[in-house]
C-alpha cells in the first residue's frame, strides 16, 4: 500500500580511491602545532567556519539536513482533506 509509505532510494556508498582520512587528521594536527609554536600566523576567526558545526554533531539533525526541506506525506494529506470535508459537510447540513 503506497499511500502511507514512501520508498527510500538505494544507498550510495562512495569511497574515494586516493583519500586517506588518517593523513588529513595528521595534517591538521601538524598545522595546529605550527600555529601554537608561532611558525604559522594564527588563523582568523570567520563565522562561516561555524556554519553547520552544530548540525554535524548530532545524527538526527544531520539526517534532516540530508533529506532537505520537509515534504508533506500523501497519507497525512488525504486524512487532512477527509477531515476538512467532514467539517464542511457538518457546517452545511446544520
Amino acid at each position: 500500500m503506497g499511500l502511507f509509505q514512501t520508498r527510500k532510494p538505494r544507498g550510495f556508498n562512495y569511497t574515494p580511491r586516493y583519500y586517506d582520512p588518517e593523513r588529513e587528521k595528521w595534517k591538521k594536527v601538524e598545522e595546529d602545532a605550527k600555529r601554537r609554536l608561532g611558525i604559522i600566523p594564527p588563523k582568523e576567526f570567520k563565522p562561516e567556519d561555524l556554519k553547520g558545526a552544530f548540525v554535524e554533531a548530532t545524527k538526527h539533525l544531520k539526517k534532516r539536513k540530508e533529506r532537505g526541506k520537509p515534504r508533506l506525506n500523501s497519507g497525512v494529506l488525504v486524512i487532512a482533506m477527509v477531515f476538512l470535508f467532514a467539517i464542511l459537510y457538518f457546517l452545511i447540513t446544520s
